[in-house]
């Protein structure tokens, strides 16, 4: 069992920085895959970056590239999404999740743990 626990979420005007942590739990955090996904209201759940767990493979959803990078740091177990340049259409509800399988993909239904999520929104 892991959980993983969101934060940072909040309100930012257009082209505002955001960064957002998750903090996860286990022994074998370090050899999980890690993603990031978000959902707006009234739409599905999409991709917006995921990292292996070498950090070899890092992939990002195209509406995010050169905008966010992901990050993590294995020895506090944590996994930070930093975004910047922010845009309205960027409000959603964030979550983290972990694949055990170890290896980055953007299929929502390849991740096993998920976050509560945390709140991201980005004023006009």
């Amino acid at each position: 069992q892991v959980d993983l626990v969101e934060s940072g979420g909040g309100l930012m005007s257009t082209g505002g920085s955001l960064r957002l942590s998750c903090r996860g739990s286990g022994p074998n955090f370090s050899a999980y895959a890690m993603g990031w996904f978000r959902q707006a209201p009234g739409k599905e759940r999409e991709f917006v970056a995921a990292q292996s767990w070498t950090g070899a493979a890092v992939h990002y959803a195209d509406s995010v590239k050169g905008r966010f990078t992901f990050l993590r740091d294995n020895a506090v177990k944590t996994v930070y999404l930093q975004m910047n340049s922010l845009k309205p259409e960027d409000t959603a509800l964030y979550y983290c999740a972990a694949d055990p399988e170890g290896m980055a993909t953007i299929r929502a239904s390849e991740f096993t743990y998920w976050g509560q999520g945390t709140q991201v929104t980005v004023s006009s």
